[in-house]
């Protein structure tokens, strides 16, 4: 990844900085890749450019920006998230034509569709999938290869909601903290999350009204 003397690095492209994508270049730019991070988000790209400085290269996310990125590319990772909607297909079986072979797809959204057009969920015990000699990994539940880091890190997470709702009850506990309030998508019946509601077609519901009924 990080080149010798006289050859030059893999060049990684990351689609999204949230965090999945800044985990990602965390780890490409630590192994001395040339690491591009591509986000419409100028917040996002701001953040990067300060948590990372020059060692990491910022763009703004446009087709045109994709295309040529990606054709270079020797690395692909895609960490687009919609919360609660299809992740969208940012890159074209027709980019994958024009890769590099032997160039690499990660695709960490596939859990939600995932956002390359060629791309289909694997398994741990079967990961990846050779397109236009371009290797897909595509592995549903990606944190499953690491059980016992990610279930402790899953914990850490959702322990604090997890008791809130067991002291307080559902609806004292979603009052009392929006970001767990968030996370309700169904409430007798009531679509109470908007990506879900508009991804599916159904009536939107806020959390509150839907709980007060």
């Amino acid at each position: 990844m990080g080149g010798v003397p006289g050859v030059d690095p893999a060049k990684v492209v990351v689609i999204g900085g949230g965090v999945v994508g800044t985990h990602a270049a965390h780890i490409a730019v630590g192994m001395g890749a040339d690491v591009w991070v591509l986000d419409r988000s100028n917040e996002t790209l701001g953040r990067l450019w300060t948590q990372f400085g020059r060692s990491l290269n910022t763009v703004y996310s446009t087709r045109d920006a994709i295309e040529r990125h990606v054709l270079e590319a020797d690395v692909v990772i895609g960490g687009v998230l919609i919360p609660g909607a299809a992740a969208p297909k940012l890159v074209t079986a027709e980019h994958v034509k024009a890769m590099k072979p032997g160039a690499v797809m990660v695709d960490v959204a596939i859990d939600q569709g995932g956002c390359f057009e060629t791309s289909h969920a694997t398994t741990h015990s079967d990961p990846t999938f050779v397109i236009d000699d371009v290797v897909h990994y595509c592995v549903a539940n990606m944190p499953g290869g690491v059980p016992r880091t990610s279930t402790f890190a899953l914990n850490n997470a959702t322990l604090a909601g997890a008791l809130a709702l067991a002291d307080k009850g559902y609806k004292q506990a979603l009052t009392d903290d929006p970001h767990l309030r968030n996370g309700l998508n169904v409430h007798r019946g009531d679509i109470t999350c908007r990506e879900v509601a508009e991804d599916l077609g159904y009536e939107f519901v806020e959390a509150m009204v839907s709980m007060g009924k």
